[in-house]
């Protein structure tokens, strides 16, 4: 089942190319908004599943093209994204340790959305495409073997990252947690929807042109040592999101105008667009591409404020 949010937050099931409104089925849960109401169908899903489907077998809905999609989780607990948790394609000689980091839930922004980049030095913005992980029950101290019992399902990601900040050293908070770097949707496809999720493809669009494009058996830390490792950290929450990380290589610069689409397999296609007030511009080639060229896989910057001084 594809479960999100749409128009005023209202609470929909996904058939086909159309969308079934189901809100008045779990006005029963507590909450204060869509951002607690999803964490508590989630948590109550067993229970309110039959009523769903019957609901969707019945009505016909509205076409998802008439409506606006919202983010289907607008504010998770947390969101912990792993790093580094990819073999590049087998170019990697062994994985890299095992390591995550927590970015800011209010940067959520949902399909159709914006991706703003702000009046910062940063020498590259960048989106990273990935799978996302949504958690389904409480969870602590989870082992590997029992970590997909702890899985509600699957959304779309793109990590938004703004590179090169000063100081030099570990940036990852500013780097990370901007404001609309968090990209999420356009809705979950629950569990057994998905038979293998180390099997998906998942490919980025800029403008058209496909830049990233990766199988998820890719993973260095496969799902289980992920949810594993993060719930051994700290508990997890229904709603919570772990994006499972990147293959690097064809990440690239993203700018004012951009017009990303980031699909993965057998979950959904998230588009967003990008804004930059300062109208910067960057080198329009992926990591690997400068790689293979013999040059710094950054992007750099070609014009506009912060550009280094020719």
């Amino acid at each position: 089942m594809k479960i999100g949010f749409f128009n005023d937050f209202r609470l929909g099931v996904v058939k086909g190319d159309n969308v079934v409104d189901v809100t008045d089925l779990a006005t029963g849960l507590k909450h204060t908004g869509p951002h607690d109401l999803i964490n508590a169908v989630i948590e109550n899903f067993a229970h309110l599943r039959a009523a769903f489907e019957a609901r969707a077998a019945k009505e016909a809905g509205v076409p998802i093209a008439s409506v606006k999609i919202r983010p289907p989780l607008p504010r998770p607990v947390n969101l912990d994204c792993m790093a580094v948790n990819y073999m590049e394609d087998g170019t990697r000689k062994e994985p890299a340790p095992i390591n995550a980091f927590h970015k800011s839930p209010t940067g959520v922004i949902g399909d159709g959305d914006t991706m703003v980049l702000t009046d910062i030095p940063a020498t590259v913005f960048e989106g990273e495409a990935e799978i996302a992980l949504v958690i389904g029950k409480h969870a602590k101290n989870v082992p590997a073997a029992k970590a997909y019992d702890y899985i509600f399902g699957y959304t779309c990601f793109i990590d938004g990252s703004a590179r090169g900040l000063p100081p030099a050293g570990n940036t990852f908070y500013q780097m990370k947690s901007r404001d609309t770097f968090a990209p999420v949707g356009p809705w979950i496809v629950t569990a057994d929807e998905i038979k293998d999720p180390q099997n998906l493809q998942v490919r980025l669009w800029n403008n058209g042109a496909l830049r990233q494009n990766y199988n998820t058996s890719d993973m260095a830390h496969k799902i289980p040592r992920c949810v594993e490792f993060v719930s051994h950290i700290h508990p997890l929450v229904p709603g919570d999101l772990i994006p499972a990380g990147t293959n690097h290589r064809g990440l690239h610069a993203f700018q004012d105008g951009d017009k990303i689409e980031l699909e993965v397999e057998k979950v959904g296609k998230l588009r967003i667009d990008v804004r930059d007030e300062l109208k910067r511009t960057w080198s329009r080639e992926t990591r690997l591409e400068r790689q293979d060229k013999g040059l710094d896989p950054i992007a750099p910057q070609l014009t506009g404020k912060y550009a280094p001084a020719k």
